[in-house]
């Protein structure tokens, strides 16, 4: 299985955003699925910036 970025390797607004994306998934009623694929979107974008160097 691929290695997932570091959370060190993150922007500070990624890091933001990953958190609010997490607290949201502990609200009842939350689409899991769309929350996740979002998250992953960002995993995806710190990738790629770590890949470019």
């Amino acid at each position: 299985m691929a290695h997932g970025p570091e959370f060190s390797e993150f922007t500070t607004a990624e890091k933001a955003r990953v958190i609010r994306l997490v607290a949201r998934m502990a609200l009842p009623g939350a689409n899991h699925t769309r929350l996740q694929r979002k998250i992953e979107r960002i995993e995806q974008d710190a990738l790629r910036r770590k890949n470019k160097k």
